[in-house]
């Protein structure tokens, strides 16, 4: 991990700096990455996107609850957005993380509150994404979609897997025996080096691995990224391996790479925008900060900016 991406993730959780960037922030560049506060807000967003070709998952922000009270109202937020989306008849689906859903609290608590959301996704013919968080809720989230997806199947559960982590090729063979839809991404976390590879090489190695094993599985895979090379690869990958494009398609987060997003749809491939929302944006924030200098050099225009 970069010396700046460790200051970055270490002021984040600093009582100061989370008040002061969580009243201005929104003025100052994270709505370039947050589609808004409130659902009206980001509805408004996601028809826009739907209207350029792109679709959607969207991400209620919020992160490690500690009542069962904030874990239930996490829930009921996502179980209204799939209302939402058919009301508005909207292309999204919706992306969750255990720990906003009581993952720290109970495990059983948790998973209780993943069968509601699931239940609602089965109902709207809908899907939800499991996000993955840090190494050591791993085992836990991987428990909890197992016996989700025993409930309702690939076509209404899915799961996350971080390519910096040691474990995952293990946990994608496994994984890839029942047919799981898998979004494979890089990892956003700050790890030990026991548990992640600390350079960017093996980490884009250890991507492009796993991404090739799940589609050879024949499993539908969600390819997160806007590395250049590892989307040409992707593209070279399948048209040698006559993978259909209906077996994958490619994800990045809102506002990014928005001209490759629609590049990408001008050439006939599915492209899915991680579309986050809500007050509590700033760890999310934070994270997208820390992955790239640049986006840190747009919020320092943007504060200087009249």
């Amino acid at each position: 991990m970069s010396f700046t991406r460790k200051v970055i993730l270490t002021l984040s959780t600093n009582p100061f700096v989370t008040r002061f960037v969580s009243k201005y922030g929104m003025k100052w560049g994270a709505a370039r990455f947050v589609a808004g506060e409130t659902m009206d807000e980001t509805v408004t967003k996601v028809k826009e996107l739907n209207a350029k070709g792109l679709v959607v998952t969207l991400d209620l922000l919020g992160e490690s609850v500690t009542t069962r009270k904030e874990a239930e109202a996490a829930t009921q937020a996502a179980i209204d957005s799939f209302e939402v989306i058919r009301k508005e008849n909207l292309d999204s689906n919706v992306s969750v993380k255990l720990t906003q859903l009581g993952l720290d609290i109970d495990e059983s608590f948790c998973l209780d509150q993943m069968d509601r959301i699931v239940a609602k996704a089965r109902e709207t013919d809908n899907f939800v994404r499991i996000d993955m968080e840090d190494s050591p809720r791993v085992d836990a989230t991987i428990r909890i979609f197992d016996a989700l997806f025993e409930r309702v199947g690939k076509q209404h559960v899915g799961l996350v897997i971080q390519s910096y982590l040691y474990r995952s090729q293990e946990d994608v063979r496994k994984l890839g025996k029942k047919k799981a839809n898998l979004r494979i991404v890089k990892g956003a976390y700050k790890e030990p080096k026991e548990v992640a590879y600390p350079d960017k090489k093996d980490v884009d190695r250890a991507y492009l691995e796993l991404v090739e094993q799940h589609l050879k599985n024949g499993c539908y895979t969600a390819v997160a990224t806007h590395d250049d090379a590892i989307i040409n690869w992707t593209k070279q990958f399948v048209a040698d391996h006559d993978i259909p494009r209906s077996q994958f398609e490619f994800q990045m987060l809102y506002g990014i790479a928005e001209s490759l997003q629609l590049q990408l749809v001008r050439e006939g491939y599915k492209v899915r925008v991680y579309t986050p929302y809500g007050k509590d944006w700033y760890p999310y924030f934070s994270r997208r900060i820390a992955e790239r200098p640049a986006n840190a050099l747009f919020v320092l225009k943007s504060f200087f900016r009249k």
